[in-house]
């Protein structure tokens, strides 16, 4: 993994941005709900580039992700079975901040 490699929230783009120096190299995807009881943050789709697999690189951008998700404020909906599974992984961690997914979660995400 070289130095260069960074993670930044791209909120116009709805979604945490993994870059090698400039260069986009995957990405964990979002969309934002508000509720009654606050923001939900939707996470549906992570990947990362073949070429770039096997370095712990998904779960950096999931860390991050959620990371800054908690320190906005915002629950966490895992749609995503990356995210599901990291959360579960570290569930003394993000347990308390999970909300469970109902049909208006998924109604805002993307189809095709």
């Amino acid at each position: 993994m070289g130095a260069t490699i960074t993670i930044e929230q791209r909120a116009e783009r709805k979604r945490y941005a993994l870059l090698d120096g400039e260069k986009s190299i995957g990405a964990a995807h979002y969309r934002d709900l508000e509720t009654d009881h606050g923001l939900e943050r939707v996470f549906f789709h992570t990947v990362v580039d073949e070429e770039y697999a096997g370095q712990g690189l998904a779960s950096k951008l999931a860390a991050f992700a959620l990371q800054n998700t908690l320190a906005q404020g915002h629950k966490i909906v895992a749609v995503c079975p990356y995210i599901k599974a990291y959360v579960k992984k570290h569930a003394e961690e993000y347990s308390a901040h999970l909300v469970g997914t109902t049909s208006a979660h998924l109604e805002i995400l993307p189809t095709g």
